[in-house]
């Protein structure tokens, strides 16, 4: 019995090693066969690998925004149905802001509807000043001074009712710096018959408004005895724009979910489509855009960076202290404080790039191929 039980293990440990050569042998001939295959059918299953979204051969932006508006709209009676619900809140939200408060609107969908309607129908005691905060590019101090602005009117007018006489003061708050123009707007008191002025800003989130700057400029504004604010968020992260004090002692915000589902169209603009090609052509546009909402003497600066690298292309880029030569002599700049503040908001927007010249020196390029940046200096024209 003991030699039957030998046989039969060594038949078993036979019959595994056959199974193991064969499968060896299939493997062997599986990857000779591939190694066989004709070269293009590898190049073909090597590209589909290492397939890529910028690979992709995406339609012109303007052709598929066209294409987008041709959508018919879906759902309008249920979003309109939706909107006309959130009306009967207004009289709350006109209460809460005459108590001081502060409104903040979030929720999907766009709301920029829904707050101009509470404005137009609610906010009729109120001179409203609505800020576009989806812009890219926001001067908050024209902002700011259009307020004080309104009171100084105000002012004028009161003084020539009491006197008859038509007032000969004036102040000139473009000249004056953020902190002068807020104290001033601290000042004023409310007074029976005096309009109190409500900033409205579509998207407090947005990209020009993101910095704690702004935020913190915006929460002083707040705070002044005349001047309340109703805005929308949209961003997820947005509450971390603020801290404690901001949220409860300066904006004081009361929260609102009122979520709209009404489609992005405004907000949107100025953001690229994800399946669009932007390529130059939107390049320049975005350029165009920012340089128009900046100041003339900083478009005036781009556009003696623009020259210098049309004629000297194969330069690395342009020295700042040539550049702040050649602004100095066209009197564009009056010292090395202000050519940096132009720089700064360039940069931030994404308009010109920094780097090391081979001597050390600190280089300025626009990122724009030669016929776009022409393109983008006639229109600028």
């Amino acid at each position: 019995m003991a030699l039957r039980g030998g046989h039969a293990a060594a038949a078993a440990n036979s019959g595994s090693e056959d199974e193991e050569v064969e499968e060896a042998g299939f493997s062997r001939s599986y990857f000779l066969a591939k190694e066989k295959e004709p070269s293009s059918a590898k190049k073909r299953a090597r590209a589909a690998a290492a397939g890529k979204l910028a690979d992709l051969n995406l339609v012109d932006e303007q052709v598929l925004r066209a294409s987008l508006a041709e959508i018919p709209p879906k759902h309008e009676k249920e979003i309109d149905a939706l909107t006309r619900s959130y009306k009967d809140q207004y009289r709350n939200w006109l209460f809460e802001l005459r108590c001081g408060f502060g409104l903040l609107m979030y929720g999907f969908g766009s709301k920029k509807l829904l707050l101009e309607d509470f404005a137009s129908t609610t906010l009729t005691d109120f001179t409203v000043i609505v800020v576009n905060g989806y812009l890219p590019s926001i001067n908050l101090k024209q902002v700011i001074a259009a307020i004080a602005e309104i009171f100084w009117e105000q002012t004028k007018l009161k003084q020539k009712k009491q006197s008859g006489k038509k007032s000969q003061l004036s102040q000139n708050f473009a000249s004056q710096s953020i902190d002068d123009i807020i104290s001033f707007l601290n000042n004023q008191t409310s007074e029976d018959g005096d309009d109190g002025v409500c900033l409205l800003i579509h998207n407090i989130d947005g990209p020009a408004l993101r910095d704690a700057e702004s935020q913190q400029c915006l929460a002083q504004v707040s705070c002044c005895p005349r001047i309340c604010i109703v805005a929308s968020v949209d961003h997820v992260n947005a509450p971390l724009l603020w801290d404690k004090k901001m949220v409860h002692t300066q904006f004081k915000w009361s929260w609102y979910h009122v979520p709209i589902f009404a489609p992005y169209n405004v907000e949107c603009v100025f953001y690229p489509l994800i399946l669009a090609s932007g390529g130059h052509a939107q390049t320049t546009k975005t350029a165009l855009v920012v340089l128009q909402s900046l100041t003339p003497n900083a478009q005036s600066v781009f556009r003696v960076l623009a020259e210098y690298q049309l004629a000297n292309e194969k330069e690395e880029g342009m020295p700042v202290s040539s550049l702040y030569t050649k602004c100095r002599e066209r009197f564009l700049v009056s010292s090395q404080v202000t050519l940096n503040s132009h720089l700064t908001e360039f940069k931030d927007h994404d308009l010109i790039k920094i780097k090391k010249h081979s001597d050390g020196q600190d280089c300025l390029r626009i990122p724009l191929v030669p016929d776009a940046l022409q393109k983008l200096l006639q229109e600028l024209a």
